[in-house]
């Protein structure tokens, strides 16, 4: 209902624009001196007034962005909240909409959309006049934007990609002949080579995405897992990407190293990543790239790979096509002038012309932005190296599943993962027979 009264509202405006523009287009073949009114003079005099939340590193980006709306628009109010986005998000989840201290324009996980789409706190957006407007995007909905929609609305337009990327000491892997230039064999590397603490599904599903293992998925029966089938019914690509999983574990276990230690192994993989250490290859997000270029002689022995180097049985390594989303607060739906203004906003947040502004400002990379507008620009060559690393593993990774559901497997598979140095299985089936059970055991709450 809130949506077809905002049509309604907005038909009625443009109605308004197209006769204003009528009568002073007559009134100017009347009489070239006369006066007239143009959309542009209407929309200029736009007195709405919207908050939008921002963190604290992102304020002097977020004051720039406002200011070329209020060109703009140089009757409207925008204020901004300082704020960090989680903080931001719980207040939310503590209040409701009505919250003054809940802003009418603020950044959001892909993840926390359709939480927030069933407490209908979003309003419905229309991405697609955004994204023509600010331009750079092919097919709108094969990215992020499309993972942003819940039952045919947009619900929050791409603020920012993420997704995995690999991270190369040049020294260690030299000491072990590891050629970078190169697609990279998982199965074939030593247990310490590559470090992947893969009991944590985030980093886990780098390993199951290459089999197209699908850990919790929907379809048009329901919710299924392909890890509760018998293994004999998995498909040999799944077997072997399960063994390559077990085989990882078994090493280091012989090794008696910490890497499948909850609460030790990232202070191990920091060791062992440093300069003269036992680790050449990192799997990590672009926000460890200042902590692991400092383990890496100062950056000296850094390199950057697309995570899809990494092969198993030649299946290159995919994560999520995962980021951050603008959103608006579903108070305003019904105020076309709120509406535009916060439109507005979310263009200028986003305008592809000082793309590498907000890199430098915010770390955030624009999925509409292509890699040579980065790398003609004027950052640092680490950080050409990541935004083009980003953009080449987000290119080859599946969506992300956002429906709420999923928030389970992260606890079924880490938990069953971690069982492994309790139980000591002998053979890959006795592992997998594991995680069957405890995904056999979360199926049924499906």
């Amino acid at each position: 209902m809130k949506r077809l009264l905002s049509m309604l509202l907005v038909f009625g405006l443009v109605l308004s624009l197209a006769a204003c523009g009528n009568v002073a287009n007559n009134a100017k073949n009347i009489s070239s001196s006369s006066d007239s009114v143009t959309n542009e003079d209407v929309m200029s005099n736009l007195e709405a007034t919207i908050s939008v939340q921002t963190e604290s590193g992102w304020m002097e980006y977020y004051e720039s962005a406002k200011a070329r709306v209020l060109e703009k628009y140089p009757d409207a109010t925008i204020n901004l909240i300082e704020t960090g986005a989680f903080e931001h998000m719980e207040v939310i989840d503590t209040t409701d909409v009505t919250n003054p201290d809940v802003a009418d324009l603020f950044a959001i996980p892909a993840d926390r959309l359709t939480g927030f789409a069933q407490n209908n706190v979003l309003a419905s957006i229309d991405a697609k006049k955004i994204a023509e407007s600010v331009g750079g995007f092919g097919n709108y909905d094969a990215g992020l934007g499309g993972n942003l929609r819940v039952d045919g609305d947009y619900l929050a337009f791409p603020m920012n990609i993420e997704t995995l990327i690999i991270f190369a000491n040049t020294a260690n892997a030299d000491a072990i002949g590891l050629d970078l230039s190169q697609p990279i064999e998982f199965t074939e590397l030593g247990p310490e080579d590559m470090l992947i603490p893969a009991f944590n599904a985030w980093f886990g599903i780098a390993l199951t995405n290459s089999a197209q293992i699908e850990l919790l998925g929907k379809n048009e029966e329901g919710f299924y897992s392909d890890l509760t089938a018998e293994w004999a019914d998995l498909r040999t690509e799944k077997q072997v990407a399960l063994m390559a999983l077990y085989s990882y574990w078994k090493a280091h276990d012989e090794l008696g190293s910490d890497v499948w230690d909850l609460n030790a192994t990232w202070g191990y993989m920091d060791s062992a990543f440093a300069t003269g250490g036992t680790n050449a290859l990192r799997l990590d997000g672009p926000w460890g790239t200042a902590a692991l270029s400092e383990k890496a002689g100062n950056g000296e022995d850094l390199e950057i790979l697309p995570i899809t180097q990494v092969t198993i049985n030649g299946n290159p390594l995919t994560h999520w096509k995962s980021g951050w989303g603008l959103a608006l607060n579903a108070r305003i739906e019904e105020n076309p002038d709120q509406m535009t203004l916060a439109s507005a906003m979310i263009e200028e947040i986003v305008n592809p012309e000082y793309a590498v502004d907000l890199f430098k400002k915010t770390g955030k990379i624009l999925e509409h932005v292509s890699a040579e507008t980065y790398a003609d620009s004027d950052l640092s060559e680490t950080d050409k190296k990541i935004v083009a690393a980003v953009l080449e593993s987000y290119e080859a990774a599946p969506n992300r599943p956002l429906f709420s559901e999923w928030g389970s497997v992260w606890g079924t598979w880490e938990n069953s993962a971690l069982s492994w140095s309790a139980v000591k299985p002998k053979s890959v089936e006795e592992a997998y027979a594991e995680i069957k059970a405890a995904f056999d055991a979360m199926m049924l709450n499906y």
